[in-house]
């Protein structure tokens, strides 16, 4: 299956509630028509998976905190690359972990970014509107 991305859809897997409301703010605040698609774990975010292969609609990236629940970020990021029809997907990798060993790892997983979360609201809130600018409205896709 060819990589078909919806461009107004982003898959965000966070299981931080503040961290999501944080987001969805300042989506809002910048009035995009971003439909933020929400995974609490990387169980959950392996189930969008298949339902892509069923033939729900693929987000045009993923926004991938690496601390979760139930399956790590880095094994959502592992089964996302390893995907003959997902590794094309981009992964933006939005996490407050500053390990030297999980930037090296995400970036050799095949991450597409990785950014890291400010505790400050309004830089927290300038990272995602630069993620969703970048990602949603300046990089090119292929058909």
């Amino acid at each position: 299956m060819p990589y078909r991305p919806v461009s107004s859809n982003i898959l965000l897997i966070e299981d931080n509630k503040t961290d999501i409301d944080l987001i969805e703010q300042a989506l809002q605040k910048k009035d995009t028509k971003v439909n933020l698609v929400i995974a609490r774990d990387g169980q959950e975010a392996l189930a969008y998976m298949r339902q892509w292969e069923e033939g729900a609609p693929m987000p045009l990236a993923v926004v991938l905190d690496l601390k979760l629940p139930k399956l790590g970020g880095l094994d959502v990021l592992r089964a996302l690359k390893m995907h003959p029809s997902y590794k094309v997907l981009p992964v933006i990798v939005f996490t407050a972990s500053e390990v030297a060993s999980d930037m090296l790892q995400a970036y050799q997983l095949g991450a597409n970014s990785y950014i890291l979360k400010a505790t400050d609201y309004n830089a927290f809130a300038d990272a995602v509107a630069q993620i969703q600018h970048y990602w949603c409205e300046l990089n090119t896709y292929p058909q």
